[in-house]
């Protein structure tokens, strides 16, 4: 169960961030109003919310999972792939200081976001992908071992992020689409299908029990609730356009 969350107000420089989506550039105004319902969504699952000030000198500084990892036991500081981002690891330290003791940290020449790592109870699935390396993937699985967890590396063929195409919602289910669907080290689980039209769909994100989904996207809702969960359904198109989904927008511990 998760207790607390660390967001980041998204800065009016947003509208510059980067992004490869081709769905041209956000409106600011409908950003800020979807990130206010992002956190009543967070607190309707009984988390206690961080909101870190905007910071207009990093654009893309609202999709704070990028930059920490937050397991049980330590954080993580990531090295982000994208060179403009990795100064967001030091606006970001403080905040997880807070709460934490033992804070690790990822350095050169390992790139890691922490998109691409998805946990399973103690066991990270670390994503190999245009903004993780081997070597900071081969970082991350020394600094787990050290503290008593698993991982293991998937390799990324077709998408941005692990979590771009894969969440783990709990109980041995698996909301995937894409590349993920007959990746052999995911098989074990039961795999919840999204359609190819509603892929987007697939970075939802389980909260105590709920899943927060983005709405628009029927069919993998249908698909959610037949597995037995409560959703709240979240409009980020704003954030869909700089290549963001829900998990982007926060920290959750």
């Amino acid at each position: 169960m998760f207790t607390q969350a660390i967001v980041r107000t998204p800065c009016q420089a947003m509208i510059d961030g980067i992004t490869s989506a081709g769905m041209g550039r956000p409106n600011y105004d409908l950003a800020l109003e979807q990130h206010t319902n992002y956190i009543h969504a967070l607190k309707a699952c009984e988390l206690e919310v961080t909101v870190l000030p905007a910071d207009e000198e990093f654009p893309d500084s609202c999709f704070v999972e990028d930059v920490a990892l937050l397991t049980t036991d330590c954080a993580v500081i990531t090295r982000p792939g994208a060179f403009s981002r990795r100064p967001e690891t030091k606006i970001i330290r403080p905040a997880i200081e807070q709460f934490y003791d033992d804070i690790e940290t990822i350095t050169s020449p390992g790139t890691l976001d922490a998109g691409d790592i998805m946990m399973v109870n103690d066991h990270f699935y670390i994503g190999l992908s245009q903004r993780t390396n081997q070597f900071g993937a081969n970082q991350l699985k020394s600094i787990l071992v050290k503290f008593g967890m698993t991982s293991s590396f998937v390799r990324l063929n077709k998408v941005l992020h692990l979590k771009t195409g894969v969440a783990y919602l709990e109980n041995d289910n698996l909301l995937a689409c894409g590349e993920f669907l007959v990746h052999p080290d995911l098989q074990k689980f039961n795999i919840i299908e999204v359609p190819q039209e509603e892929s987007y769909a697939a970075n939802s994100i389980w909260i105590n029990d709920t899943v927060l989904m983005p709405s628009g996207f029927p069919k993998t809702r249908a698909l959610i609730v037949a597995a037995g969960y409560e959703i709240i359904e979240i409009e980020c198109s704003e954030f869909q356009k700089l290549d963001g989904g829900l998990s982007c927008l926060s920290l959750r511990f």
